[in-house]
């Protein structure tokens, strides 16, 4: 087992409980919903004046910060635009973006734009709440990526050091999303495939992330289905609206909105993930297309029994024959991955990202925990072979 896993749970009880986040009340969807979705959210979270928090590409590079703008505009609840954020949420941004809100007097914030924006947001109510007391303001997500860092309660963001550190609660989860594929169109391909990838890597991971309930881990099977099926199908045809929408709702199934009892971290993929993005500026899409494969081949190897069945049931959702052996039907899964990364045109490596070889072992503790945790060799291993030979 590793040191990211729970000894005392395991991936998935035949006893636990599900609950929605309490925050989250209502998820909108459709090609065109932004006009009816916003002001309908407003309503119900009795926001009157929003800010809107967004990257400076997509402010300046394309027309969807401006659809926001006149929607809100519209219903007199605009209070500006901060588009400071950038890659991996840098709190020099934040602080900025908290400065901001105050400034406009604003009791909500909506998010435009991928994981880094919508963790920023969390990170400002955040800061906000702990310097003015009570309840946490809220959040309507407008995501363009399928990045879904929408449905969970945690904002990872980039310190003054250049480490990951979060702050999480369930009232920072936001409390309104809107997947309008029409705003996707914008997205630059590679970051819109990419976390696309970053979507199976949720769903792949949560199926031996613990306790997390069986009726999620199946959403996930169908997560995966449709990421396998439509993600090539939106490299080819870029701007199929359709194709795009069932995209946004395979990314939402992969990270279905959970309330959990105690904190359980996804896996290895994502660790992996957390210790290479801020530190040498890889996108977390592009973490993903590098971790995941590798890392579920590993669990061929180090994974419980248990884990290993839910890994192997994947197959049949993909329509793929079994092989007649877990370790197999993992092993097979683990090259599926790669084969769609490949497919996607989103092969890289570490040399690519400047990552220095003598860093490995440091990168291969900082994900599991300690160097005495029996997966660390593995680890490793796995990092090495992210080098061309």
């Amino acid at each position: 087992m590793s040191g990211l896993d729970s000894v005392q749970y395991p991936s998935s009880n035949l006893q636990g409980s599900y609950g929605w986040t309490d925050t989250l009340k209502g998820v909108y969807y459709g090609p065109g919903s932004l006009a009816t979705a916003l002001p309908k959210l407003l309503q119900t979270l009795g926001g009157t004046k929003a800010l809107v928090v967004t990257g400076r590409s997509l402010h300046d590079k394309t027309d969807v910060v401006k659809k926001v703008e006149n929607v809100l505009k519209q219903h007199n609840a605009y209070g500006g635009t901060f588009y400071e954020i950038g890659q991996h949420s840098p709190v020099s941004g934040i602080h900025n973006g908290l400065k901001a809100f105050k400034d406009a007097s604003a009791d909500i914030i909506v998010s435009v734009g991928g994981g880094s924006p919508i963790d920023a947001s969390k990170a400002i109510l955040y800061f906000y709440q702990q310097e003015k007391g009570g309840d946490y303001l809220r959040q309507i997500a407008i995501p363009t990526t399928l990045s879904a860092a929408e449905y969970t309660v945690g904002a990872g963001y980039t310190n003054e050091e250049g480490k990951k550190v979060a702050v999480s609660s369930p009232q920072l989860a936001p409390a309104g999303i809107i997947l309008d594929a029409e705003l996707t169109l914008a997205t630059p391909d590679r970051l819109w495939l990419s976390t696309g990838m970053r979507a199976v890597d949720h769903a792949v991971e949560n199926l031996y992330r613990p306790l997390v309930p069986p009726p999620i881990k199946y959403l996930c099977f169908a997560a995966l289905a449709d990421l396998f099926e439509y993600l090539p199908k939106s490299k080819a045809s870029p701007q199929d609206i359709n194709v795009r929408q069932k995209l946004q709702i395979a990314s939402w199934m992969s990270l279905w909105p959970l309330k959990l009892e105690k904190y359980s971290a996804l896996g290895l993929s994502h660790a992996l993930g957390h210790k290479l993005g801020a530190t040498y500026s890889i996108p977390h899409g592009i973490t993903s297309c590098l971790t995941l494969g590798p890392t579920v081949a590993l669990k061929a190897q180090v994974a419980s029994q248990e884990d290993k069945e839910w890994l192997s049931k994947a197959l049949f959702y993909l329509r793929e024959q079994n092989t007649g052996s877990l370790e197999g039907d993992v092993l097979k899964l683990s090259g599926l991955i790669n084969g769609l990364v490949k497919e996607l045109g989103l092969e890289s490596n570490l040399e690519e990202y400047k990552v220095p070889r003598t860093d490995v072992p440091k990168i291969a503790e900082l994900a599991v925990g300690s160097k005495d945790d029996p997966t660390f060799p593995g680890v490793v291993k796995l990092l090495e072979g992210l080098y061309p030979n």
